[in-house]
C-alpha cells in the first residue's frame, strides 16, 4: 500500500464520528434546578409541571474535496432524541449551499453532497438544522448551527509567480554568493498534512549554481566563474509539495543568470611595436596616429589611460586619451623647434596603457597595465622658403634718389634639395608702386621719390617663391620708415583777419601770429619772425616761443586814404638747411569805439549810414519768396484750366472717330458707316443718316455723285472736302475724315493673292511681258508655268 492511499484512508477515518454513525443527536439535557420554569396548573390537578430544555447533540462534519464517485457523497446524519422512528419528525436544512450543494433526507436526517467540492474555492460551509413536527409543523428542537469542513487533498501543484526570472551576479564571485530567491506558492491547505509544504531543487544549471531546498535561494556553486569565458547561464528550478516526497506535485521556473563584469583583466596592446609617420614642419596639435590597447572587460572596467613614459621623442610628441573610442591619439607637441627632416628622421616613444578602475580584490592578478614601442618616422615634404627674419625694418631718408637700395631680404629653401628663390612685392601693399625689389637677390629699392609728409611708414609684403615649385611661397612683412629732412618751410598756422583802428597809437598790439612746419626735426620746432622790409606803419616783435606780435608804429590811420595794408612777414626755421617763407598779412583800417571794438571797416559804409538790420533783410526775403509761390500757383492753375467740351457724353466724337463698346461684324457691319463707300467710290449707295449725333433738322439725303473713272486721288479728296463743308449734319467743329481710296484701278489689276485661292485654274501672267524690261524677271518666274506643267 502506497503512502498516498494510506493518507486517503486516514482522512476518511478522521471524517467519521467517534460513535457508530456520523450523525448529530438531539437529546434531552437536564436543566439545573435554578433554570426550571414553573407554571401554574388548574386547581383541580394541584401539581406544578416542570419542562426540561432540549438541545442538539452534534459533531463537526468533515467532507473530502474532489470526490470522484458516481453517487452523492455522504456527509452525515442529523438525529433528535425525540425521533421515535415513526416518521412524525421532519428535518430541515438551511444555510450555505442548502438545497443545492447539500440536501437532507426529511425523514432520516441523512445529508449528502450533490457535486464535487473544491476546498480552494471554499474551506467550510455553515448550515442550520431544525426538527419540526410533521403534523403540527411546530419545532420540536430549536434551530442549531453546525459546520461542514472540507478536508484538503493534494490537488494543486506549486506555482511560481514568474515563468522566467532574470538575475545577475558578479563574475569571480566566491562559492555561496546569493544570486536571487525564487518562491513558489501552493493553493492546498498548509495547516493539514504536507500538501502545501514546498521543497526546491535544481534541474538544470549544475554544477555552476545550487538552490536552498527550504528558501529557494539560488547561490553560486563554482569558484572563479569568468565572464570572458561564459556570460549567460540558464537555471531550471523545481518546486515540489508533499515535502518533496514521491507522489508530490511539482512546478518549474527558469532563471536566466548573467555574470556581470569586474575589472579582472589588464589592457593588452596587440603589437609590441607600432610604426607611425608624420610630415616635417607639421603644426602643433597635428594628429599623427593612434594606439589602442584591448581589454576583455566592459564599461568602466575597460577604461584605459594612455601616457608616454619614455623615449627620445617625449619632448616632441604628446598623447591624448580619447574617451569614446578608448584610443591614444599621438599629436605634435608645442616645442621651440618644429619637426625637421633634415635634422632628425626617426623618434621613439614608449607608451603605457593602464586601467583607471582597478578592483583591489584582483591585485593578485598582477599590474593592470601594458606598454608598447611607437616609432615615428619624419617624412620630407617640399617646404616653402624660409626668411632669415620674421619681419624686416628699414629706415631711409626722404631725400634719397630714385633707385637707391634701402635694404635686402634673405630667404632659403629648407629642403635637402635647395631650390633657387624668386622675390616679388605684393602690390596690394604698394599700390602707388613707390618701391621695387630685385627678384634674384631680394634687394629693395625706390622707384619713386619719397615724401615723409605724405606717408611716414610703408608696410610692404615681400613674397619668396621657389623657382622649381612656384606654388610654395612664403610672405614676410617689411616695414619702411621714412626719416625726415628739412625740406618744408614754415607757414602761418591759420588765416589771420587783422584790422587796425583809426585811432590806434604807436606800439599798440593788433595781432599775434604763429607758424607750423610739416617737418619734424629731432630737436623740435623753432621759428623766427621778421619783416621782409622796413615798414613805417607796422613792426614785428618775435616772442621767441614760435609766436610773434604785430605792433603799430604811427599814431592814427585814415581808412578813406588807405583802407588796407599788406605786411610781408618772413618765417624761418632752425633746422639744416634753413627753410623760410614769406607770409603776407592783410590789415584793414576800421572805425572803432573808445574801447577798441571794431564798428565799420568799409569806406562805402559812410554813404549808407542807415543800414538795414538783419530782421528787415529776412522780412524782405520772405516777401519775395511768397510772391514767387503765388506766381507759380497762378501759372499752374491756369495750365490746368480746360475748355468746356461741346459734347460731354462718354462717346465723345473726336477726329471723326466713334467708339463703340460692342464688337461688330467686321466689314459686314455697315450700320455706322459704309466702308465700301470709301474703298469703291463707284458703288456709293444712298447716303444714310449718322447715328452718332442727332441732327437738329432732318434733311433729305443727297446722293453723292460718283467719281468718274478717270478721277485721281486729288480730285477725290477735294470733292469729299467740299461735300463735308456743305453737309448741314456734320459736327460744328473741325474733324478729320479718313478715306481708303487709292485712285483708279491699275491696268495690272490686283497683285494680291488673297483671292487667288478661289480661282479654279492657273492665272495667266503673260501680260507681264508687255509691261517693259522691269517686269521681265516676274514674267520669267510666272510666265513659264504652262511650259513647266506640260513638260
Amino acid at each position: 500500500m502506497t503512502i498516498y492511499k494510506f493518507l486517503l484512508l486516514f482522512l476518511l477515518w478522521v471524517c467519521l464520528p467517534h460513535f457508530c454513525s456520523p450523525e448529530i443527536m438531539f437529546r434531552r439535557i437536564p436543566v439545573p434546578q435554578h433554570k426550571i420554569l414553573g407554571a401554574r396548573v388548574p386547581k383541580s390537578d394541584g401539581k406544578i409541571l416542570h419542562r426540561q430544555k432540549r438541545g442538539w447533540m452534534w459533531n463537526q462534519f468533515f467532507l473530502l474535496e474532489e470526490y470522484t464517485g458516481s453517487d452523492y457523497q455522504y456527509v452525515g446524519k442529523l438525529h433528535s432524541d425525540q425521533d421515535k422512528g415513526d416518521g412524525s419528525l421532519k428535518y430541515i436544512l438551511s444555510g450555505d449551499g442548502a438545497g443545492t450543494l447539500f440536501i437532507i433526507d426529511e425523514k432520516t436526517g441523512d445529508i449528502h453532497a450533490t457535486r464535487r467540492i473544491d476546498r480552494e474555492e471554499k474551506a467550510f460551509y455553515t448550515l442550520r438544522a431544525q426538527a419540526i413536527n410533521r403534523r403540527t409543523l411546530r419545532p420540536v428542537e430549536p434551530e442549531s448551527e453546525f459546520v461542514i469542513k472540507i478536508h484538503d487533498i493534494n490537488d494543486n501543484e506549486p506555482t511560481f509567480p514568474e515563468e522566467i526570472y532574470t538575475a545577475s551576479v558578479p563574475e569571480m564571485s566566491v562559492v555561496g554568493t546569493s544570486v536571487v530567491q525564487v518562491t513558489a506558492t501552493d493553493a492546498d491547505d498548509p495547516s493539514y498534512g504536507n500538501s502545501a509544504r514546498v521543497i526546491y531543487s535544481i534541474l538544470q544549471g549544475q554544477p555552476y549554481f545550487s538552490v536552498e531546498p527550504e528558501t529557494g535561494i539560488i547561490r553560486t556553486a563554482l569558484p572563479n566563474m569568468n565572464r570572458e569565458n561564459r556570460e549567460q547561464y540558464q537555471v531550471v528550478i523545481q518546486a515540489k509539495d508533499m515535502g518533496g516526497q514521491m507522489g508530490g506535485l511539482s512546478g518549474t521556473t527558469t532563471v536566466n543568470i548573467t555574470l556581470t563584469d569586474v575589472n579582472d583583466n589588464p589592457p593588452r596592446f596587440p603589437q609590441n611595436t607600432i610604426h607611425l609617420r608624420v610630415l616635417e614642419s607639421s603644426p602643433v596639435g597635428t594628429a599623427i596616429g593612434s594606439v589602442k590597447a584591448t581589454d576583455a572587460d566592459t564599461g568602466k572596467n575597460a577604461e584605459v589611460e594612455y601616457r608616454i613614459i619614455d623615449g627620445d621623442g617625449i619632448d616632441m610628441f604628446d598623447i591624448v586619451t580619447e574617451k569614446d573610442t578608448q584610443e591614444g591619439i599621438i599629436t605634435v607637441k608645442k616645442v621651440h623647434s618644429p619637426l625637421d627632416y633634415e635634422s632628425r628622421r626617426l623618434y621613439t616613444l614608449k607608451v603605457e596603457a593602464e586601467n583607471t578602475h582597478v578592483d583591489p580584490r584582483f591585485y593578485y592578478l598582477g599590474p593592470f597595465k601594458d606598454t608598447t614601442i611607437v616609432k615615428i618616422s619624419i617624412e620630407d615634404v617640399d617646404e616653402p622658403p624660409v626668411f632669415s627674419r620674421s619681419s624686416y625694418l628699414f629706415e631711409v631718408h626722404e631725400d634719397i634718389e630714385v633707385g637707391t637700395i634701402i635694404g635686402t631680404v634673405m630667404a632659403r629653401d629648407p629642403d635637402s634639395v635647395s631650390s633657387p628663390i624668386r622675390f616679388s612685392l605684393d602690390r596690394h601693399t604698394d599700390l602707388d608702386r613707390i618701391f621695387n625689389i630685385h627678384s634674384g637677390n631680394g634687394s629693395l629699392y625706390t622707384s619713386k621719390p619719397l615724401d615723409r609728409e605724405l606717408s611716414q611708414w610703408h608696410n610692404l609684403t615681400v613674397i619668396a617663391a621657389e623657382i622649381n615649385n612656384p606654388k610654395e611661397t612664403t610672405r614676410v612683412a617689411v616695414f619702411v620708415r621714412i626719416l625726415d629732412v628739412n625740406d618744408n618751410a614754415p607757414q602761418f598756422a591759420v588765416f589771420y583777419d587783422t584790422f587796425v583802428c583809426e585811432n590806434a597809437r604807436p606800439g599798440q598790439l593788433i595781432q599775434t601770429i604763429s607758424a607750423v612746419d610739416k617737418d619734424d626735426p629731432l630737436g623740435g620746432q623753432k621759428f623766427f619772425f621778421s619783416l621782409a622790409a622796413v615798414n613805417p606803419n607796422f613792426t614785428v616783435q618775435d616772442n621767441e616761443d614760435n609766436t610773434a606780435r604785430i605792433l603799430t608804429r604811427k599814431n592814427g590811420f585814415n581808412r578813406h586814404e588807405i583802407s588796407t595794408y599788406l605786411l610781408p612777414v618772413v618765417i624761418s626755421d632752425n633746422d639744416y638747411p634753413i627753410q623760410s617763407s614769406t607770409g603776407t598779412l592783410t590789415i584793414r583800417v576800421c572805425a572803432c569805439d573808445s574801447q577798441g571794438n571794431m564798428q565799420s571797416c568799409s569806406a562805402e559804409a559812410l554813404l549808407l549810414p542807415a543800414g538795414l538790420s538783419t530782421g528787415a533783410l529776412i522780412a524782405i526775403l520772405l516777401c519775395i519768396i511768397i510772391l514767387l509761390v503765388i506766381v507759380v500757383l497762378f501759372a499752374a492753375l491756369k495750365r490746368q484750366r480746360k475748355k468746356e467740351p461741346l459734347i460731354l457724353s462718354k462717346e465723345d466724337i473726336r477726329d471723326n472717330i466713334v467708339s463703340y463698346n460692342d464688337e461688330g461684324g467686321g466689314e459686314e457691319d455697315t450700320q455706322a458707316f459704309d466702308i465700301g463707300t470709301l474703298r469703291n467710290p463707284a458703288a456709293i449707295e444712298e447716303k444714310k443718316l449718322r447715328r452718332d449725333i442727332i441732327p437738329e433738322t432732318l434733311f433729305i439725303p443727297r446722293r453723292t455723285p460718283t467719281a468718274p473713272d478717270n478721277t485721281d486721288v486729288r480730285d477725290f479728296i477735294n470733292e469729299r472736302l467740299k461735300e463735308h463743308d456743305l453737309d448741314p449734319t456734320a459736327p460744328p467743329y473741325d474733324s478729320l475724315a479718313t478715306y481708303a481710296y487709292e485712285g483708279n484701278d491699275s491696268i495690272a489689276e490686283s497683285l494680291s493673292s488673297l483671292e487667288s485661292g478661289t480661282t479654279e485654274g492657273d492665272q495667266n501672267y503673260d501680260y507681264l511681258r508687255e509691261w517693259g524690261p522691269r517686269f521681265n524677271k516676274l514674267a520669267e518666274m510666272y510666265g513659264g508655268g504652262e511650259s513647266d506643267k506640260d513638260s
